[in-house]
C-alpha cells in the first residue's frame, strides 16, 4: 500500500542506507515528461493558448534549469503561475486563474498527490481543485503512454548492483507511485530496492524520516539525488548528499561508481569531498529566470 505508515515498519537489513531519486537522477526522463506531457497538459488545461511560449519557459525553468528543479508537480504549477503573473507581456495577453484554493490546499496537505486530492475535490468542489486534479490526471496518462523504453543512465544498474549487498536501497522521488514501479520493473532494476516511494507516501523529507531516521549510525545515511529538493531532504534527516548533475548526469554516476560509493562505504564522504561535490552542483541551478537576467532585475 502506498502509505507512509508502510515506511515505518522498515527494519534495517544493512549498515548503511541509500535513498535514490527516479527522475532525471537514476532515469533520463525529466525533459521528456516535463516537455511532452507536464507543459502541453499545463497550456491546454489552464487555456495558456495566447501566451503559451511564456508559459512553456516559466515551466521549464521551474522544472529543469533552477533551483526548484524536482519539486512536487502542485507547488511547481503555482510557482509557474506566479513567474507568469509577474510578466507584463503575459498579463496583457489574458486573465491567469486564481490558483489561491490550490495554494491553500498545498500547505495544509502533506501527502501532495491525485488520491488526497481528489478526496479533498469530492468534498470541497472548488472549480479551480477540480480542475488541477484533471490537469494532474491527464499529465499521468499522457506520461504512460509517452515514457516507454526509456533506460536509466549509465552506471545506475551497476551502483545498485554494487550496493545491494551493503546497503537497504530505496526510491526516494516526488512522481506517483504508479509510474515509479512501471519505470523501474521495465527496465528490472525494481528488484534491488527494498520500497520505491513515491508522492502519495509523503514528502522526500518524510520518506527518508519514516524509513531510515534514528534507524542507522551517523555517516551511513546517503541521498542520491539531482534536486535541491533532494539535497534539503538529506540535511533535514541528517543524511549525506552524492548530486547527479543536470547535464552531467552520465560523469556524475561513473564519479559515483569509482570514488563516491568507496567513500561512503569507508567513511571519508563527509568534510571536504561532499562540499566540493555540492559546490559544483549549486552553481548549475540558479533562482533568477533568464528573462530576468537578461534585463538586469
Amino acid at each position: 500500500m502506498r502509505t507512509a505508515e508502510a515506511l515505518k515498519g522498515l527494519a534495517p537489513e544493512r549498515e548503511f542506507f541509500v535513498g535514490i531519486d527516479s527522475d532525471g537522477c537514476a532515469f533520463p526522463t525529466t525533459e521528456l515528461k516535463q516537455k511532452e506531457c507536464f507543459i502541453p497538459s499545463t497550456v491546454r488545461y489552464w487555456k495558456l493558448q495566447p501566451v503559451s511560449r511564456f508559459a512553456r519557459e516559466a515551466a521549464e525553468f521551474v522544472n529543469l534549469y533552477s533551483k526548484w528543479r524536482g519539486i512536487n508537480r502542485f507547488p511547481a504549477l503555482v510557482k509557474v503561475f506566479d513567474l507568469l503573473a509577474e510578466r507584463p507581456e503575459v498579463t496583457r495577453a489574458l486573465k491567469l486563474p486564481d490558483v489561491g484554493p490550490l495554494r491553500e490546499w498545498i500547505q495544509r496537505e502533506k501527502a501532495l498527490g491525485n488520491p488526497s486530492l481528489k478526496r479533498e475535490v469530492e468534498s470541497n468542489p472548488d472549480p479551480i481543485l477540480l480542475r488541477t486534479l484533471q490537469w494532474s490526471e491527464a499529465v499521468n496518462e499522457a506520461v504512460e503512454d509517452m515514457v516507454v523504453g526509456v533506460p536509466p543512465f549509465p552506471g545506475v544498474r551497476e551502483s545498485l548492483e554494487s550496493l545491494a549487498g551493503r546497503a537497504d536501497l530505496m526510491v526516494v522521488s516526488a512522481t506517483p507511485g504508479e509510474a515509479l514501479e512501471r519505470e523501474w520493473r521495465e527496465h528490472g532494476i525494481d528488484g534491488h530496492v527494498r520500497v520505491i516511494a513515491g508522492q502519495e507516501m509523503g514528502s522526500k523529507t518524510e520518506h527518508l524520516a519514516l524509513a531510515a531516521g534514528g534507524k542507522y549510525a551517523p555517516g551511513r545515511l546517503l541521498m542520491i539525488g539531482d534536486a535541491p529538493g533532494d539535497m534539503s531532504a538529506a540535511r533535514a534527516n541528517g543524511a549525506l548528499f552524492f548530486p547527479i548533475n543536470p547535464g552531467s548526469e552520465e560523469r556524475s554516476w561513473e564519479r559515483f561508481l569509482v570514488e563516491g560509493m568507496k567513500r561512503f562505504l569507508q567513511g571519508s564522504f563527509a568534510g571536504s569531498y561532499e562540499k566540493e561535490l555540492i559546490a559544483e552542483f549549486e552553481e548549475l541551478l540558479p533562482e533568477t529566470p533568464p528573462w530576468k537576467r537578461q534585463v538586469g532585475a
